[in-house]
């Protein structure tokens, strides 16, 4: 079940928000300022956030800003102020939508669905992706999850690369063994499996839904992400 959570200084609107999104399935999770959206957060990201503006301690525009700084969760804004300048500072900073006060709990929860349905990955010209939580700089060799670094073995490394710039494409042990190892490796090609153990092992806090590294058996290893 996927968690959204609602940060919302209103209790009014902060129940029935809740009684609508749980009913459509959700679980949800309320925050009624900005800073315990943030130690929430920290505790366990949610699949999505409905983050009001006008929030008591700290505002929906600075909670944004720190969760973007190493998160790509997605996040709605929510706000009694409708200008285009408000709008435009949300879209500008990170946010994936903008929804003024007053709205109708149907079309917030439509709005939901939308963006979870939208594909996860998205790739710059910096060679760098990020598949939900998890972020790869190809170039500079790097992968972080919900911002914080994971240290791999080179060779480890090297097998996620791989299969990571081939999204949803399966690739047998021999085929791995060739462009990863070489063909001149002259080892078992069980370390193919004891590879992809100790990757999924590190990656074990991504979360399912936004992808995983996959075994089809009999067939190979696939680093899925949803579309």
């Amino acid at each position: 079940m996927k968690t959204i959570m609602v940060v919302e200084d209103e209790p009014a609107i902060a129940r029935v928000l809740a009684a609508y999104l749980r009913k459509a399935g959700f679980d949800v999770t309320l925050a009624s300022d900005g800073r315990k959206a943030l130690e929430l957060f920290a505790q366990k990201p949610p699949s999505l956030i409905l983050l009001d503006v006008m929030l008591p301690h700290m505002d929906g525009w600075e909670v944004l800003r720190q969760i973007r700084e190493t998160s790509s969760c997605p996040i709605i804004m929510l706000t009694a102020r409708d200008g285009i300048d408000d709008r435009l500072s949300g879209l500008n900073g990170g946010a994936d939508d903008y929804m003024s006060k007053p709205f109708i709990p149907e079309e917030v929860v439509a709005r939901v669905h939308a963006i979870l349905r939208r594909p996860l990955q998205w790739t710059d010209a910096g060679r760098q992706s990020r598949f939900g939580r998890l972020s790869i700089d190809f170039l500079g060799q790097r992968v972080t999850l919900s911002g914080a670094e994971v240290t791999l073995m080179p060779r480890d490394m090297a097998v996620l690369l791989y299969l990571a710039e081939h999204p949803n494409r399966t690739f047998t042990r021999e085929q791995l063994i060739e462009n990863v190892w070489g063909t001149d490796y002259e080892g078992s090609d069980r370390a193919v499996d004891l590879s992809i153990k100790r990757i999924r092992q590190l990656l074990s806090h991504w979360p399912a839904e936004e992808g995983e590294i996959r075994t089809l058996r009999g067939t190979g290893y696939q680093f899925w992400i949803e579309n």
